[in-house]
């Protein structure tokens, strides 16, 4: 079986994830390429995609999500995602159970006694009117059935786990600050969720499997889970085997990727990109070494922004003043230091609508 090394699957990562190449993509059709963007920080998304899209329009994303073709829901890990309208109708019963016990593992005792299917009805009850609702409104509108449990566990429970909501614009939006109101998925795109097969057939299960290798491959059944959180996910893969061709790692794991997917040369030049807070690049695998050194790792899940410099997390990144200012986590070399700069420059321009241009860049680390 062929081994592919660190730098392999990098370059293949790079290469799904359009990070290797900016992709001449609607925005629209690189969010579903991307199975969605982690979005819990509502700004991020932006960022995310210009480092993906060539000539990349802000206004075409928020513009998505005010026509309700991309919507803003828990989804994936429990995180707030940013997903086509078309995906998370077909996604989102597939996650129920698992955004369920996510709840449960942080409020186990205080929602002991509270009837699942009693409180779901009670959310539903208040959200007919179709008004939408923050989570504390929601939360105190059934609160007084459930006084021992607490507003903000049965707040979450609800809006996050049984009842299938979206969060509402203007929260999202580019440079527009809003609160978190969340609106029934059936309200908002005036569609139910699709139910689960009748048959017990995993298809969107088998659906995910497939689109997260397009977009992550190849990659091994642990990264897979890490990814989407679902635990229950052994059946689709075996039922896709014979579909999929399978590689190892370095460290011997069985990876798995769609035949024809692009798995670029090792040695393929790879610019640098300036990566969002919590971007699925990083955080859709298990092992995520191929793109961050595990002495680095904390910094994925501390909402740290990165850069890559040869397809690796090399630094860290924030705005100031208009100012792109990075942090390196390593020594820079010359060049290094020049392809960041005017990297960072472009970054700093995109996101002051060309106010500024500014990057200032620490000293590396001894």
């Amino acid at each position: 079986m062929t081994v592919l090394d660190a730098r392999a699957l990098n370059r293949a990562t790079l290469a799904r994830q359009l990070l290797l190449d900016r992709a001449d993509l609607p925005v629209l059709d690189a969010v579903a390429h991307l199975c969605g963007l982690q979005a819990q920080e509502p700004q991020e998304p932006f960022p995310g995609l210009w480092s993906r899209l060539r000539a990349f329009d802000p206004a075409a994303l928020s513009d998505l999500l005010t026509g309700r073709r991309v919507v803003r829901t828990h989804l994936m890990r429990r995180t707030v995602h940013l997903v086509t309208a078309d995906d998370v109708l077909a996604w989102r019963a597939r996650h129920d159970g698992m955004l369920r016990q996510r709840i449960l593992g942080v409020y186990r005792r205080e929602l002991a006694g509270v009837d699942p299917g009693e409180l779901a009805a009670a959310g539903r009850k208040v959200m007919a009117d179709g008004e939408p609702r923050s989570m504390p409104e929601l939360a105190r509108a059934v609160a007084d059935r459930w006084p021992a449990a607490g507003p903000r566990p049965l707040g979450e429970m609800l809006v996050a786990a049984l009842l299938p909501t979206v969060q509402l614009p203007p929260r999202g939006l580019w440079r527009t600050k809003g609160g978190v109101r969340y609106a029934l998925i059936s309200s908002w795109l005036v569609r139910e969720v699709d139910p689960p097969s009748p048959d017990g057939s995993d298809v969107v299960g088998r659906t995910l499997v497939r689109r997260y290798l397009a977009a992550f491959g190849p990659a091994a059944s642990a990264d897979l889970r890490a990814w989407c959180g679902l635990a229950g996910l052994p059946a689709a893969v075996s039922a896709l085997r014979e579909q999929l061709v399978s590689f190892r790692d370095e460290r011997g794991r069985e990876l798995l990727d769609l035949p024809g997917a692009p798995r670029p040369d090792p040695d393929t030049p790879a610019p640098v990109r300036f990566l969002p807070a919590f971007d699925n690049a990083i955080l859709g695998y298990h092992d995520r070494s191929r793109i961050i050194d595990d002495a680095h790792r904390h910094l994925s899940v501390a909402g740290e922004r990165v850069v890559l410099v040869d397809g690796h997390v090399a630094a860290t990144w924030t705005v100031e003043r208009d100012t792109v200012l990075v942090t390196p986590l390593r020594r820079f070399s010359r060049a290094d230091r020049t392809g960041v700069a005017e990297e960072g420059r472009a970054m700093a321009s995109f996101l002051s609508d060309d106010a500024s241009d500014r990057v200032r860049i620490a000293a590396s680390p001894g």
